[in-house]
């Protein structure tokens, strides 16, 4: 009996601080999103979100950092999914247990931990200057794919392995080739696991800023990038330049926390799109059972 007591008083306990760390986080982001609410939400106009900077950035919008952001965003996604899901997929399917995989496995969580700055330089090395790409949307989408890429490929083998070994050997019995297993069976199983590291991958990507302040976004500029070999504004090295950089920061103040709560807005649409694709492939896995 004083054991069972003891149990249920350390249930108890551990519920009361996971409750309490769960309490402290939530409120923290509430406290950082209302403070950025009400010192940026005089700015949001129909002119701050459509026209371009002037005036050394004292004036006008941030337009272009808006679509410089959906620009790198969209390649890095483009670049890293195929390849992260592929990844996941050998790993999960196909590749053998041994001391060499496991190691692959290793190195992907260690690369997963690396400091974003890391990967900017490895980008301005590889991409910039290494494959002459130059500063650009495509080598700041590229910088910003390899970051994101052991996120998705570690959702993608761990969604896999969640699906029931029922569900392989079933299909498998009916005369389905391995892919055939894979692609029918497997992904859509797993698509709702695969969705949420795009999701988040999502998210990171658009809210860095040190891989692309190396390989392609720009301080101030007048134009669009007309193609992916130009460079760009960001929101997030915008934010960066108008707090820490500009000559009058108290004068900017106001426009650098307009531009992060855009940023927010525009990160929560993009990860929304994804969350709803998410439940779609929920429901049609749900719906093939």
């Amino acid at each position: 009996m004083h054991i069972i007591n003891k149990k249920i008083i350390i249930e108890k306990i551990g519920i009361i601080l996971v409750s309490l760390s769960t309490l402290i986080v939530i409120s923290s982001l509430i406290i950082i999103f209302y403070d950025i609410l009400v010192k940026g939400i005089d700015k949001i106009s129909f002119e701050f979100l459509f026209t371009f900077p002037k005036k050394n950035m004292t004036e006008g919008g941030i337009y272009p950092a808006i679509i410089g952001t959906l620009y790198v965003t969209i390649v890095s996604v483009i670049f890293s999914v195929p390849f992260g899901i592929t990844a996941g997929i050998y790993l999960s399917e196909y590749s053998k247990e041994n001391k060499f995989t496991t190691l692959i496995r290793t190195t992907i969580k260690n690369l997963a931990g690396i400091p974003s700055i890391v990967y900017g330089l490895f980008g301005l090395g590889i991409f910039v200057t290494g494959m002459k790409i130059g500063e650009s949307v495509l080598s700041a989408g590229l910088t910003l794919g390899l970051l994101v890429l052991p996120v998705i490929i570690t959702t993608t083998e761990e969604a896999l392995k969640r699906v029931p070994e029922s569900y392989r050997d079933a299909s498998i019995g009916l005369g389905a080739t391995k892919w055939q297993t894979i692609k029918k069976v497997l992904i859509p199983s797993a698509g709702p696991g695969i969705m949420t590291g795009i999701i988040l991958s999502i998210g990171r990507a658009a809210g860095e800023t040190a891989p692309i302040l190396f390989t392609g976004a720009a301080f101030y500029l007048h134009t669009l990038p007309g193609s992916i070999f130009d460079k760009f504004m960001a929101l997030p090295y915008h934010i960066f330049a108008l707090s820490t950089q500009h000559a009058q920061l108290s004068k900017v103040r106001p426009i650098a926390y307009g531009a992060t709560l855009i940023l927010i807005f525009l990160v929560f649409m993009l990860s929304s799109i994804a969350f709803f694709l998410r439940l779609k492939l929920r429901k049609i896995s749900e719906g093939n059972l």
